[in-house]
């Protein structure tokens, strides 16, 4: 255990009072010794008061808590916290599930683990580190991970390259870090249906798991109609619209690759199937010479802002996107839309698609206001964790 110390400024410790798990570098005074960026570092007050321990980091959050009580940082602690994370998730009907082997087991802050996703497709586990002190301990992450699931767990992945700290110049940061069945068939399965999963070269970790709740209130409303899935990349809410009985569902995505994986996964799920047909093109030039005759859109885009300086074009790309749809949809239509953008908030985003249906003068009312589901748990002292908002809207 090393003794590397952080003393804070004069009432720089009223927020780690209050349990939010970041320290912001204007907040430091004074450092003890000379932490390497990953390593652990203990937190005092400006008086010497412990505070907690955590990531030291380079850049503007300088410490991710891990505890607020004095612990050694070991396979012993990372073993506690993914299994009370396990037991959440049993809770929830996700473990061991023949109808659902596909969630989020570690969701960083909302887990008490800053930095750490992971995430479980059947007997495999996708780790993603966003810190260079979770990528030093994913060795002892993945032997807990064993200890906690036992034979249960097949295979652990460490999918990193794109989400360390570029500065931090860690070289390769993709491998398998324990590979006991290399012959794993990459397919999951969500609430009965079946995808393919690429943890290898897909995005994130593989699959968007996050919508899993709002796929399936998606198919609820899909009996009968036209869907548009606009922003598909695997296809999962056009594979839920034709579960819901739509009578025709078009997926959008400019990339070729994910139209293909679209097609994959329907095809699993619905061979043949003649209602479903793929486009790889730019949504929103597929969205300006569309017809008028889709009844339920979904719109669902990557994160158009991941700063703050790039936010108010953000909100302009979310405010075009939604009056292009609210626009064109038939009347009664049904338009699910979406931000995944951590710092565009729910009164940004509200704000947005209001500002796009004023545009468009028609009658629009809220039906349902959407986040990320329960193996995405948000700590309620890091209302940062809440990124994804979503509404359902009618349209007269």
């Amino acid at each position: 255990m090393n003794n590397c110390k952080i003393y804070l400024k004069p009432k720089k410790e009223e927020s780690l009072l209050r349990f939010h798990p970041w320290i912001f570098s204007g907040a430091v005074a004074a450092i003890e010794g000379s932490p390497a960026e990953g390593e652990h570092v203990y937190v005092y007050s400006s008086d010497k008061l412990f505070l907690g321990v955590g990531h030291y980091q380079i850049g503007s959050i300088t410490v991710r808590i891990l505890s607020f009580t004095c612990v050694e940082i070991n396979v012993s602690f990372w073993t506690n916290r993914i299994h009370k994370a396990f037991v959440l998730r049993q809770a929830l009907g996700l473990v061991y599930s023949m109808k659902n082997d596909t969630y989020r087991l570690i969701h960083g802050e909302g887990d008490g683990l800053p930095g750490l996703i992971i995430d479980m497709y059947a007997h495999i586990a996708v780790i993603q580190a966003h810190t260079v002190g979770m990528h030093h301990a994913r060795r002892d992450i993945a032997k807990a991970l064993r200890e906690v699931f036992g034979s249960y767990v097949h295979r652990i992945y460490y999918k990193s390259e794109g989400t360390l700290p570029y500065k931090a110049d860690l070289g390769e940061a993709n491998e398998y870090l324990f590979d006991g069945s290399p012959n794993e068939p990459p397919v999951a399965t969500e609430n009965g249906m079946k995808f393919h999963v690429d943890w290898l070269k897909g995005q994130k970790t593989g699959f968007y798991i996050d919508q899993r709740d709002n796929r399936s209130l998606l198919q609820h409303y899909a009996k009968g109609r036209t869907v548009l899935n606009m922003f598909c990349y695997t296809g999962g809410f056009s594979v839920y619209a034709l579960q819901g009985g739509a009578s025709l569902v078009h997926s959008v995505d400019s990339s070729a690759k994910a139209i293909a994986l679209t097609n994959e996964n329907v095809s699993l799920n619905f061979p043949a199937d003649t209602r479903h047909q793929a486009f790889a093109e730019d949504a929103f030039s597929f969205l300006e010479k569309m017809e008028e005759k889709y009844d339920l859109i979904i719109l669902d885009p990557p994160a158009f802002a991941k700063h703050k300086n790039v936010l108010r074009n953000a909100l302009l790309g979310y405010r075009k996107l939604n009056a292009i749809a609210l626009k064109k949809i038939r009347p009664g239509g049904i338009l699910f839309t979406f931000s995944c953008s951590q710092i565009v908030s729910k009164n940004d985003f509200r704000l947005t698609v209001f500002s796009a249906a004023a545009q468009t003068g028609r009658a629009v009312r809220i039906l349902h206001q959407l986040t990320q589901p329960a193996d995405h748990p948000i700590n309620i002292y890091h209302p940062e964790g809440e990124y994804l908002k979503g509404l359902v809207l009618q349209i007269e």
